[in-house]
């Protein structure tokens, strides 16, 4: 691995009549060298701070981190061959283009040869050529959000540390920009680590998604085994949306399992043999379910609200007692039911999958 951090752990401590703070708790974390990994979760689950301790930022209270086999622990941040990009885009208003990139080479004392081969080379790398003597107040946010990645670029760090770098833009740009970031890191094959609490992002972006929360790690994966197996209610609840649903094993087998839910009866794959009479929560994303063609459904459901989202019908349903929610995709199933109305629905029990309780 190129990048270790090895049970570390970061706790302020009291102050401002707040009692001692364990904002990071014995974390550990392996990254390879190339590899874009994103650390998710909501407000206050230690993301950022792990991203400071790793870029020295912060010092941690315990543990180590190593990079490419030499403890960098307790070196400052201007010896670890890392850049950071903020979230605020920390662009000098005084500078044009060209001096804001150029900004840390100068301060390494560049020769002005270097310093104009390299600041090119970036330019073109995230399409601001031409944009070289613009002003900042010149540049849309986009431009500007460029402009700050092209700065971290520039020196050619060994690890790329990114601060939810897009908050600050709308939607539209949002999209373009994470799109530009992965091509950007995967043509330099940059190790880069990237903090945001948006799923879209970490889904799109990311090799591995760490998920955290409260200050430790809940899960580590590729982003379709994070959405597909989350390995808690937490992780399932936050990584896209999902329904809950009680039941219980009343028959298994190998590799399979029938659960008694939502007033029917649902066969599901199953990673171990679930004992006869076992509880378990189906995690059942919106969706894995839809409308039945002619009456083909295994569960009944009755309609509490619908919404038209133009490439979607949101439906809320209630089934067995419980209310769920999913959305019909299918263009030739896209008929409005009112509220009251009687469904029928088939799931897509083949990918369900299951927390044990």
């Amino acid at each position: 691995m190129y990048l270790n951090l090895e049970n570390v752990m970061k706790v302020f401590p009291p102050r401002g009549g707040v009692s001692e703070v364990t904002a990071v708790n014995n974390v550990t974390l392996n990254i390879k060298k190339g590899e874009l990994v994103t650390l998710l979760g909501p407000s206050g689950c230690g993301k950022t701070t792990t991203l400071r301790l790793i870029g020295g930022f912060e010092v941690p209270s315990a543990g180590k981190i190593i990079l490419d086999g030499t403890d960098i622990t307790e070196l400052p941040t201007h010896m670890r061959g890392m850049s950071m990009v903020f979230q605020s885009y920390a662009i000098f208003p005084h500078l044009n283009v060209f001096e804001n990139i150029a900004y840390g080479l100068n301060v390494q004392k560049a020769s002005k040869s270097e310093i104009e081969r390299r600041v090119g080379k970036v330019l073109e790398l995230v399409d601001l050529t031409g944009f070289a003597t613009r002003a900042p107040n010149q540049l849309s946010g986009g431009q500007q959000q460029r402009v700050a990645l092209a700065r971290a670029l520039v020196l050619e760090p060994k690890v790329l540390l990114l601060d939810e770098p897009l908050s600050n833009l709308d939607a539209k740009l949002r999209e373009q920009m994470r799109t530009e970031i992965r091509r950007i890191q995967q043509t330099l094959g940059i190790t880069s680590i990237y903090v945001t609490h948006d799923q879209i992002e970490a889904m799109t972006l990311s090799d591995q998604v760490v998920v955290m929360n409260k200050g430790v790690i809940e899960q580590i994966g590729p982003p379709q085994d994070i959405y597909r197996y989350p390995n808690s209610r937490f992780v399932a609840n936050f990584i896209g949306r999902a329904n809950f649903v009680e039941g219980k094993v009343s028959k298994s087998g190998a590799g399979r399992a029938t659960v008694d839910c939502l007033g029917s009866s649902v066969e599901i794959n199953t990673k171990e043999k679930l004992d006869t009479g076992k509880k378990v929560t189906l995690v059942l994303r919106p969706e894995l379910l839809s409308i039945a063609v002619n009456g083909t459904g295994t569960l009944k459901a009755k309609v509490k609200r619908s919404l038209y989202l133009g490439n979607a019908i949101e439906y809320e349903i209630e089934a067995g007692g419980q209310t769920l929610t999913f959305s019909e995709t299918h263009p030739d199933r896209m008929k409005m039911y009112d509220p009251g109305a009687i469904i029928d629905l088939e799931l897509h029990n083949e990918i369900v999958h299951y927390l044990l309780t």
